[in-house]
């Protein structure tokens, strides 16, 4: 039923036009399954986006916060079921719409700007049909793993609009999410820390000395980041652990406030929200992140105020 009534009054707004079509998701709990771009040409036929609403969204008609997540994959592949999917589940139970984005990566021929361009399309349609989804756009907020975190902390630190062309209606919004969430992330392409695979296949073999410092996130953190939510293990085996530690040391410089780095001891890579190495990244979620989520006021707090003594940006290592 919410396929049918969203899929009407998509079509009524004429959301063919400007986007790709929409056709009901066969996901589990999944409402809705878009292709995002009108085939401009071919590059862009992969590109999907898979919609996951509250239960919330049939009883009230109150904006929700909203959250697009981007699995990884070196930028070469996706892990959508434990890094997208899964974690649709967790948001929709925290009350928040998620926004599931199948970007496209480099074992289809696509590098950099289409995976930018990708989740900028998704901001744009997010807010283009905020009250559609009953989205409150003001708390879109950005999660991705591993190439994913780089993606979304990219979308957090450009102001360039890389869709004007495809997408005129973009010029209209802010295509930067409201707060973002790199988990495990791969950051810099700087030869001491780089993960190469997924600097090849953003930038290919031939990139430039400028590409490394324009690409390498901790170098580029504007005065107006959003609130960040960095997550990783210290005995990550496939993205060195510094980059988070460089990105997160980039944020105090630019008096970002309501940003957390955690770093956990033993738990190495790729564990998603639900598959776990080990004891110490089980429940990281519902202990670390949705306590950050509270504290930013996307979600409604559940502890008693005065009983919290967590200083913003804190690192626990």
């Amino acid at each position: 039923m919410r396929h049918l009534v969203i899929s009407i009054v998509l079509l009524s707004l004429g959301f063919c036009n400007a986007f790709g079509q929409i056709s009901s998701c066969k996901k589990a709990n999944c409402t809705d399954e878009i292709a995002l771009w009108n085939l401009i040409d071919g590059s862009k036929k992969t590109t999907r986006l898979y919609t996951y609403l509250p239960a919330s969204y049939d009883t009230t008609d109150k904006k929700t916060p909203a959250v697009i997540i981007c699995p990884g994959g070196s930028y070469h592949h996706l892990g959508m079921p434990h890094e997208g999917h899964q974690v649709a589940q967790w948001f929709v139970e925290q009350g928040i719409a998620a926004f599931v984005l199948r970007y496209r990566v480099s074992s289809h021929g696509a590098h950099h700007p289409d995976m930018i361009q990708d989740i900028q399309a998704t901001i744009t349609y997010m807010k283009t049909f905020a009250d559609v989804y009953k989205i409150d756009t003001t708390k879109i907020g950005a999660i991705g793993f591993s190439a994913g975190g780089h993606l979304v902390a990219h979308a957090a630190i450009t102001k360039e609009n890389f869709i004007k062309k495809e997408f005129p209606a973009s010029t209209k919004y802010g295509l930067r999410p409201n707060f973002v969430m790199p988990i495990y992330p791969v950051v810099s392409m700087e030869d001491s820390i780089a993960h190469v695979r997924s600097r090849k296949n953003l930038l290919t073999k031939n990139y430039t000395e400028e590409d490394i410092h324009k690409f390498s996130l901790e170098q580029n953190v504007p005065d107006d980041m959003p609130p960040t939510f960095i997550l990783a293990c210290t005995d990550d085996d496939v993205v060195d652990i510094r980059n988070s530690r460089a990105l997160f040391s980039a944020l105090p410089k630019k008096n970002i406030s309501e940003s957390k780095f955690t770093e956990i001891p033993v738990g190495g890579h790729g564990f998603g929200m639900f598959k776990t190495k080990s004891e110490q990244t089980k429940n990281w979620a519902d202990n670390l992140l949705k306590h950050w989520l509270e504290l930013i006021e996307v979600l409604p707090t559940t502890q008693i105020e005065c009983d919290l003594d967590i200083a913003p940006a804190e690192n626990n290592e």
